[in-house]
């Protein structure tokens, strides 16, 4: 059966799933303002990158290019962390058209295209697959990560975050419309059940975990008095201070999981399979 999807051209982007480029049904649009305004900022997201960064480029081959997809890539920004590398032959997906519009303006000479992973392929076979905090956000996850069995070829190698915990659900889980968070289990499960061997996990955000979940039970518990917008907002700011003290706080683990660590808890999942 030809599952491949087929593509009409909006705004320079390929849709390949245009019915739903506009809906924002399973992420704020507001976000994509936010991430391109202040969003690199956070010291959250600059630790994210450094860590993804450096797992992308251990499974980038030495020779000759190796073809990266990255689903839902938002605004483009961790690709402008890795567009410097020659080996990569980079593909940017993305679902809602927000995002790519902002991603377009930023790397205009890298291939972004509008697509709904759980309706099918877009025809192509890569060596690396990245979907980094994308699952929690679509209903049929299995569905999502099957199809991306499917695109990667023999022996091709999967990159993925997921945020972790369900006592950690807060009002933030629900402005940003998750439909879950995972725990390791359930992530290693459905990874395996749909063709992957896991090579390595670990958890990231481990040495501010107290502190997150402080932050998480205030939130679940705190005034609703706020708009979803307002409090979006101060989610993904923080003072100059306080976010420079974090920034250094975080390379521990970056340096830990480095060393091949798998740290035993923290906010976010991470997991690195290979296509059986």
């Amino acid at each position: 059966m030809n599952d491949n999807l087929s593509y009409t051209t909006v705004e320079g982007i390929k849709c390949f799933s245009l019915e739903e480029a506009k809906t924002y049904t399973d992420y704020p649009d507001r976000g994509f303002d936010l991430t391109d305004e202040s969003g690199e900022d956070s010291f959250w997201v600059r630790s994210r990158y450094r860590l993804l960064k450096n797992i992308v480029y251990n499974h980038v081959a030495p020779m000759g290019k190796t073809r990266f997809l990255e689903i839902g890539c938002g605004t483009g920004g961790f690709i402008r962390q890795i567009v410097e590398n020659k080996n990569l032959e980079i593909t940017g997906s993305e679902i809602y058209l927000k995002g790519l519009l902002y991603a377009k303006k930023h790397l205009p000479d890298i291939d972004f295209i509008q697509f709904d992973v759980t309706q099918g392929l877009i025809g192509e076979e890569f060596d690396i697959i990245a979907a980094f905090d994308v699952l929690e956000h679509i209903e049929n996850d299995i569905t999502a990560i099957s199809n991306m069995n499917r695109m990667l070829r023999r022996g091709g190698c999967l990159i993925i975050t997921v945020p972790q915990y369900m006592f950690l659900w807060s009002r933030l889980d629900e402005m940003l419309k998750h439909k879950r968070r995972y725990s390791r289990r359930d992530l290693l499960t459905k990874l395996r059940t749909c063709g992957f061997d896991v090579d390595y996990y670990t958890s990231f955000v481990f040495v501010l975990f107290p502190l997150m979940l402080v932050s998480r039970m205030l939130d679940r518990g705190g005034s609703q008095s706020q708009s979803d917008e307002k409090v979006l907002e101060r989610k993904v700011k923080f003072p100059g201070a306080l976010n420079r003290i974090f920034d250094y706080i975080m390379r521990i683990d970056e340096a830990l999981i480095k060393l091949g660590i798998s740290l035993p808890f923290g906010g976010t999942l991470v997991a690195v399979a290979g296509k059986r």
